[in-house]
């Protein structure tokens, strides 16, 4: 029963609509006590023999009555109830995604795509059963009997109703005893969900690779053996549940056979009527209910219990990336300016002990390109990190205009950066939306006009759809220089006073590069550019460059002052002057 004080807050919310619906569900279930009443009557006048038709006329007629009551009753209860259900579905839903979209990497790198799947749907469904039918099923078992055992002492007998009822105490002993065991076996089945769901998630997202290495059958051994796994873990789920319907039958069965053997014997002793027992036995048939309904309503609970407790661990879960110093007066135009970067040192927060950026430093004016070039791993996408805040916790300072860019709002900062990965993102919607995708309300030309700059736009012309073209899932339609294209036609068109391309050319070729690298240096005039990049002929124009190994700035100056060092980077300049060379 924990879960409805869990839930509280959402009940007390949507208190009149419930007690709306639990009205009318008591009214139900008090109407429901008229056609057992109505055939103790209908016995007892055909045992003496003189029912008139007038007389039996007006029993059915009530018997109808009752029936077009419940109908009423019924529809206006489940109305209100399911409503409250599926209203609390929206919230929790709504709640746990707006807080998906505040959390920070480190969050995404705890927890699978699958298992916040599991969280998004299967849980929330778990949880919104008990306001449903979980409700339902409580109010309604109550109320129908307590009612029909007020009946049964008030129409028919109270001695009759006390022995008869014996057993209902050993069903609710046996109820709470399974429940402890169902709540443990019920957060163990959603886990296996969760591991399925994300299993699932994966093979389906990476099913080139699986057939490209031929890994299917293992793949599917792999999955069998999980799926396996993850019904062994339900069958316990289902031997605790099962153990309460043969409970209930066993204890409604003990029932029936008190009544007929005590209430012959009050019957042949004259001390109750044949409509009596009648009655007695139809109300019986209202208990039936309740009493199989305490095994399906601690079935409802426990699973809702431990899948709100899997829910609520999320949403306690707190970003390490917040606006906790940030100044609300802080906007766009107070924070455009020179980007200056001065880092002492910077460690992973699952590797403290293992610096990855010590002593960058270095400032950017306005409207400046910064080419930031080094073998892999050596600090360039940290550096970018540090500028999208995916981490606070660097011991040192990164300044906009001046500003420390932990006290500038995260809207304001992200607002004012544009930036395209390596591995970017698309949607499975057509080519115009995803261009559009940073400025929803963008007009035609000025779509077309970002992917001209970024030597998309004849490309698309040549699909089928031209800018309808549907891109499939993560662009699975399209090359990954033409993904790479559109992500920088969409950060162009966003036209952010920072872009940031991390490796965002690596798939294209070079004419295709210079072309847009052009584009960019016209179109990004007077803001500012920042180029992460294995290819030098990328920063060749770029205003400063910085030459980054173990998360250290060893050599820095423009293109013409780093040949003349005859360090690093001339020595990967000529490497790469001759790759070209021998590959025309």
């Amino acid at each position: 029963m924990k879960i409805f004080f869990k839930l509280g807050w959402f009940f007390k919310k949507e208190r009149k609509r419930y007690l709306v619906g639990v009205t009318f569900l008591a009214l139900t279930s008090i109407v429901n006590l008229v056609p057992p009443r109505i055939l103790g009557l209908m016995a007892d006048q055909l045992e003496l023999g003189h029912i008139s038709w007038q007389e039996y006329g007006m029993l059915i007629l009530a018997i109808i009555l009752a029936a077009l009551l419940l109908y009423g009753f019924r529809y206006f209860w489940r109305r209100q109830i399911w409503g409250g259900s599926a209203e609390l579905e929206l919230q929790l839903r709504a709640k746990l995604f707006a807080h998906f979209m505040e959390m920070d990497r480190t969050f995404y790198q705890r927890h699978r795509t699958g298992d916040l799947m599991a969280h998004a749907t299967n849980d929330i469904s778990a949880v919104q059963e008990v306001a449903g039918e979980g409700v339902l099923t409580l109010v309604d078992s109550l109320i129908m009997s307590v009612s029909t055992m007020v009946a049964m002492i008030v129409f028919v007998d109270w001695r009759l109703t006390v022995v008869a009822l014996i057993p209902l105490p050993f069903l609710a002993w046996g109820a709470w005893k399974l429940g402890d065991q169902l709540h443990d076996a019920f957060d163990q089945s959603q886990a296996a969900f969760s591991r399925l769901n994300n299993k699932t998630q994966e093979s389906v997202s990476g099913i080139k690779v699986l057939k490209t290495f031929g890994q299917g059958k293992e793949d599917t051994a792999a999955f069998q053996q999980m799926t396996a796994e993850t019904i062994n873990i339900n069958k316990r789920v289902f031997k605790w549940d099962s153990l309460f319907d043969p409970l209930g039958t066993l204890l409604i069965g003990l029932t029936y056979t008190i009544t007929i053997i005590y209430g012959g014997l009050l019957v042949s002793n004259q001390v109750l009527s044949i409509g009596q027992l009648v009655s007695f036995i139809a109300y019986i048939g209202n208990m039936v209910w309740p009493m199989f309904a305490i095994g399906y309503l601690f079935n409802i609970l426990e699973r809702g219990s431990a899948s709100y407790d899997r829910v609520e661990k999320l949403l306690d879960e707190q970003p390490a990336i917040t606006d906790q110093h940030a100044n609300p007066q802080l906007d766009a135009a107070a924070i455009n300016g020179d980007l200056s970067f001065h880092i002492k040192s910077f460690a992973y927060p699952d590797e403290p002990q293992i610096p990855v950026l010590h002593g960058v430093d270095f400032t950017l004016k306005t409207g400046q390109t910064l080419g930031l070039v080094g073998k892999v791993g050596a600090g360039k996408t940290t550096i970018i990190q540090l500028l999208l805040r995916e981490f606070d916790q660097y011991e040192g300072q990164i300044t906009l205009n001046g500003h420390d860019i932990r006290e500038i709002p995260l809207n304001v900062l992200l607002r004012a950066i544009s930036y395209v990965p390596q591995d970017n993102y698309l949607f499975s919607t057509s080519i115009q939306k995803n261009i559009a995708f940073s400025k929803v309300n963008s007009a035609e030309d000025a779509v077309v006009a970002a992917a001209k700059k970024s030597d998309l736009h004849n490309d698309i012309l040549q699909m089928p759809g031209g800018y309808n073209t549907l891109v499939g899932e993560n662009g699975v339609s399209l090359s990954g220089g033409q993904k790479q294209r559109m992500s920088i036609a969409r950060a162009l068109l966003k036209q952010s006073q920072l872009l940031i391309l991390d490796d965002a050319l690596s798939a294209v070729d070079a004419r295709t590069e210079q072309a847009i690298l052009q584009s960019l240096r016209q179109e990004r005039a007077g803001k500012t550019t920042m180029i992460a990049t294995h290819r030098l002929t990328s920063v060749m124009k770029a205003d400063l460059i910085l030459v980054l190994k173990d998360g250290q700035i060893v050599e820095r100056g423009t293109h013409e002052q780093l040949l003349a060092q005859q360090g690093w980077y001339a020595d990967m300049w000529q490497r790469q002057e001759l790759e070209e060379k021998v590959g025309e």
